[in-house]
C-alpha cells in the first residue's frame, strides 16, 4: 500500500503564506494577512491528513480481507481443487496439496484423474462430465493415491463454475471408513457363537446378542433395562461377587466359572469373561461380558468325580474319599479340641442272604442299609461304603471330654443298630439283617488314617465275638462307660412305672427368714443304686426323650400337692416352683397339658411357679412369649433360673411376663470374698429392682453370704443355711416350725 505524503512543517507553511501575500496583496477588496493565510493552509492540511488516513484504513481493511480469504482458502479443513474441462488441475489450496502428498507446483496443470486408483478413474470422468453438462453439483467417494503411493479414501463434492471449470472439495474420510469397517467387524463379532451382553456402569443391560438368547432363553426385550441378577442361580455367595468386583476395579478384567439360571429355571454352567470399558476421562462407562456354556464339561467332570470317589451302588463316598474325609475330620478336631468318632459297621450274615436270595436282593438290601444309616446321623456327618457289606460313619464335633464323647457316639451307634435290625421288605419278601459296630474316638490324633480304621475294625470284630447285633468300643474303659449308661437308661425307663421317682422340696424364705414357698426337686430312689444324683440321670432323660413323661409327672405331682396344701392354714399360701425342661416346654401341646393338669387336680394356678432357664427362653423367642403369656393368663408365675450364666437380652427381659429372677449359686458360692461375684450379684439385684421383679438367691449356705445379699436388698433365699431339699413329709413338718428345724 502507497504511503501518504508527509505533512508540511509549520515553518514551511508560514513562508508559503508570506509569499502569497506578497504576490497577491488583495482579494475581494480586502488584504488578508499572513496569519489568515496560514490558518487556511493549516485547515487544508488537516483535511488532507484525514483523507489520507481514511484511504490508509480502507487499504488496510482490503488487505486484511484478502489475507483472511487466502487463509480460509489455503488452510481450509477440506482441500479445494479447480479442474478444467480437459481434466487439468488449474488451481488447488495448500490443504489439497497436503492431502495429495505433493508440492503444489508439481500438481498444477497435471491431470487430476492420474491421482485416482485405476478402478475409480472412469467414475471420476463420468462425474465431472455430468457436472459440466448439467451445470450443477454432484458428489462421490473415491480412493486416491498420495505422492508416496499410500491410498486414502476421499469424498469429492463437485460444483460447476464459470469459465468451464469444476471446483471440487476433498474431504479425507479414511478414519471414518476405518471406523465403519470396525463397526461392521464388531457387529459380526457381536453376533458370534459366544453369548454377549453389554451393560452400563450401573450394570443395567443395554444390549445382548442372539447367542445370549440361545443360551439363556431370554429375548433381548426381556432383559434390556434389567441387571444380570435376572440370571442368578443363587449358587454363589456374597464373597464370590465381592472378589469379582474387586478384580474388575483393580485389573479391568475378570474371568471364571459361574452358574446361572435359564428362563426355564434350569441351572447351567458357563465360562464368563467381563471387560471394563472406560470413557476418555477414565470413568467406567460400560461392562462387556462374553460367555459360553460349559454345562456338558461340568457334567462330565462331575461324572468322572463320582466314579472316582463314590460307590456306584449306594452313591456313598468310597474308600478313597473316606480317607480324605477322615483326614479333614482329624484336622478339625485338632483345631477345635472336640472329639470325633469312627464307626465301623458290618452286616451280620449278609453273605447268607446274598447267596440264597441272589445278588439283586443283596444289592437292594445294601441300598436300604445305606439309607437307614444316613437317616441316623447328622447332616454334617459322613457315611461311606468300603465295599461288600462294610460301612464307615465319621462323627464330628462331639464333646471335648472323652467319656461324654463316647456316650454321644454310643447313642448314634445304638440308633443305627436299632434301625438296621428292623425288617427289610424287598419285593414281596421280608428279610432280617442285623449289624455289628465298632467305635473308636479321635482327638488331636497323629496316627495315620489307616490306623484309625484298623482300630474301629478291631472293635467291630469284638462286637461279632460278643454275639453280633451289638456295639463295642476299641477302648475298654469307654466300653464300660457305654454299658453303664445303657443299663442306667434301661432302669430309668422303668422308674416311672415302678414309682421310684420322688419330689424333694427345698424351702424358700424371705428377708425375715419366713417360709414363702419351695422348689420341687426331682430325685430317683433306685432299689439297688440307692439315691441316684440328678446330674447322673436328668441329662440322660433329656437325651432319650424320657424327660417328657417324667416332666409331666413332676407337674402333676406338684399340682396335686398344691391342692392338698390348700386345706392347711400354714401351707395354703406357699408358692411351689417347678423346673421345666426346654424339651418339655417346646412341645406344641405344653399349654394344653398344664391346663388339663390344673383342671384335673383342682390346684390354684397362682400357687404354681415355673422356673425357666435363659437359654430355653431365648431359643425360640416367639414361641416362648406366646406360651408364657398363655400360662400367665391362667395365673401361673415365672422365675428366670440360672440368671447371668447365659446371654440374656435386657430387651427380652422387659417383654417377658416374669415375676422373679434367681441368682445362680455360682455367684453366691464365693460371697462375700469375691469382688467380681459381688458386683454381679449387686448388678442383678439392682436390675431386677429397676424392672419391678423379685430376686431370690440360691445356694446360700453361710451367714456371711446371707448378710451380704441382705445388705444389697435381696428379697428371698434358698440353700443349706435354711434347709436341705426335704421329702414331702419332712417339708410339711419343717413348715410347722421352720426356725427350729433350720
Amino acid at each position: 500500500m502507497a504511503k501518504p505524503p508527509p505533512a508540511p512543517s509549520p515553518e514551511f507553511l508560514r513562508k508559503v503564506a508570506e509569499a502569497e501575500v506578497a504576490q497577491f496583496p488583495a482579494k475581494g477588496g480586502r488584504t488578508r494577512s499572513a496569519d489568515e493565510l496560514l490558518h487556511e493552509l493549516q485547515v487544508h492540511q488537516i483535511e488532507l491528513q484525514m483523507q489520507n488516513e481514511s484511504l490508509r484504513q480502507s487499504q488496510l481493511a482490503l488487505e486484511e480481507s484478502r489475507d483472511r480469504y487466502l487463509s480460509l482458502y489455503e488452510f481450509a479443513p477440506v482441500g479445494y481443487v479447480t479442474v478444467s474441462c480437459e481434466g487439468l488441475i488449474r488451481q488447488l489450496n495448500l490443504t489439497a496439496a497436503t492431502l495429495l502428498g505433493q508440492d503444489r507446483a508439481r500438481l498444477l496443470n497435471r491431470r487430476f484423474a492420474g491421482l485416482f486408483i485405476a478402478e475409480d478413474r472412469d467414475r471420476w470422468h463420468r462425474l465431472i462430465l455430468t457436472v459440466l453438462k448439467r451445470q450443477d453439483s454432484s458428489s462421490g467417494e473415491f480412493i486416491l493415491q498420495r505422492g508416496d503411493q499410500e491410498r486414502f479414501h476421499v469424498r469429492l463434492d463437485c460444483r460447476a463454475m464459470d469459465g468451464g471449470v469444476v471446483r471440487a472439495s476433498l474431504t479425507d474420510v479414511s478414519a471414518w471408513k476405518r471406523a465403519e469397517e470396525g463397526l461392521r467387524i464388531a457387529a459380526v463379532a457381536f453376533e458370534s457363537q459366544e453369548a454377549m451382553m453389554v451393560t452400563d456402569a450401573n450394570s443395567v443391560i443395554l444390549r445382548v446378542n442372539q447367542a445370549f438368547t440361545r443360551v439363556t432363553g431370554f429375548e433381548a426385550d426381556e432383559v434390556i433395562g434389567k441387571t444380570p441378577a435376572v440370571l442368578s442361580s443363587g449358587r454363589h455367595d456374597k464373597s464370590f461377587y465381592l472378589r469379582m468386583w474387586q478384580a474388575l476395579r483393580e485389573q479391568g478384567f475378570w474371568q471364571g466359572e459361574m452358574w446361572n439360571r435359564r428362563k426355564s429355571g434350569k441351572i447351567y454352567a458357563e465360562w464368563l469373561c467381563i471387560s471394563v470399558v472406560c470413557a476418555p476421562d477414565g470413568r467406567i462407562s460400560h461392562y462387556v461380558g462374553t460367555f459360553s456354556e460349559i454345562t456338558q464339561n461340568k457334567e462330565a467332570e462331575a461324572e468322572i468325580h463320582r466314579l472316582a470317589y463314590y460307590d456306584p451302588l449306594t452313591h456313598l463316598p468310597n474308600r478313597r474319599l473316606l480317607q480324605d474325609r477322615i483326614g479333614q475330620a482329624m484336622a478339625g478336631s485338632s483345631r477345635s479340641g472336640h472329639h470325633g468318632a469312627l464307626l465301623f459297621l458290618d452286616l451280620d450274615n449278609f453273605k447268607t442272604i446274598n447267596d440264597t436270595r441272589g445278588h439283586e436282593v443283596g444289592d437292594q438290601l445294601l441300598i436300604e442299609t445305606a439309607r437307614r444309616i444316613q437317616a441316623g446321623v447328622r447332616e454334617g456327618d459322613t457315611v461311606a461304603r468300603l465295599g461288600g457289606d462294610e460301612f464307615v460313619v465319621i462323627l464330628e464335633d462331639l464333646s471335648n471330654e472323652a467319656q461324654n464323647a463316647a456316650l454321644q457316639a454310643g447313642l448314634v451307634g445304638e440308633k443305627i443298630r436299632d434301625a438296621l435290625a428292623q425288617a427289610y421288605f424287598i419285593g414281596e419278601q421280608r428279610h432280617h439283617c442285623s449289624a455289628s459296630l465298632g467305635v473308636t474316638l479321635f482327638q488331636n490324633h497323629l496316627e495315620p488314617v489307616e490306623m484309625l480304621l484298623r482300630h474301629a475294625d478291631l472293635a467291630m470284630y469284638k462286637a461279632k465275638e460278643a454275639g453280633r447285633n451289638t456295639l463295642r468300643f476299641f477302648d475298654p474303659a469307654m466300653q464300660t462307660a457305654v454299658e453303664e449308661r445303657s443299663s442306667l437308661e434301661a432302669d430309668l425307663r422303668l422308674a416311672l412305672e415302678r414309682r421310684q421317682l420322688r419330689l424333694y422340696y427345698q424351702p424358700q424364705v424371705d428377708a425375715d427368714e419366713r417360709l414363702i414357698g419351695a422348689e420341687a426337686l426331682l430325685r430317683w430312689q433306685h432299689p439297688d443304686r440307692g439315691l441316684v444324683p440328678p446330674g447322673d440321670f436328668i441329662p440322660l432323660a433329656e437325651e432319650t426323650g424320657l424327660i417328657l413323661p417324667i416332666g409331666l409327672w413332676v407337674l402333676e405331682t406338684a399340682c396335686a400337692n398344691i391342692e392338698a396344701w390348700s386345706a392347711s392354714p400354714i401351707l395354703r399360701d406357699l408358692r411351689l416352683a417347678v423346673n421345666v425342661s426346654a424339651r418339655q416346654f417346646q412341645q406344641p401341646d405344653f399349654v394344653a397339658q398344664v391346663t388339663g393338669l390344673l383342671a384335673q387336680t383342682g390346684a390354684n394356678p397362682r400357687r404354681l411357679k415355673m422356673e425357666l432357664t435363659e437359654s430355653m427362653v431365648l431359643k425360640d423367642v416367639a414361641d416362648t412369649f406366646g406360651k408364657m403369656h398363655a400360662l400367665e393368663a391362667l395365673g401361673i408365675g415365672f422365675s428366670l433360673d440360672d440368671f447371668g450364666t447365659g446371654h440374656s437380652s435386657l430387651s427380652y427381659l422387659t417383654r417377658l411376663p416374669l415375676e422373679q429372677i434367681k441368682i445362680d449359686r455360682s455367684f453366691v458360692l464365693n460371697l462375700p470374698h469375691s469382688v467380681n461375684d459381688g458386683i454381679v450379684a449387686q448388678t442383678i439385684i439392682t436390675m431386677a429392682r429397676g424392672l419391678g421383679l423379685d430376686v431370690i438367691a440360691e445356694g446360700v449356705e453361710t451367714e456371711p453370704q446371707r448378710a451380704f445379699l441382705a445388705r444389697h436388698d435381696c428379697h428371698a433365699y434358698q440353700g443349706y443355711l435354711f434347709a436341705r431339699p426335704l421329702p414331702l413329709a419332712e417339708f410339711e413338718a419343717f413348715a410347722q416350725h421352720p426356725r427350729e428345724d433350720a
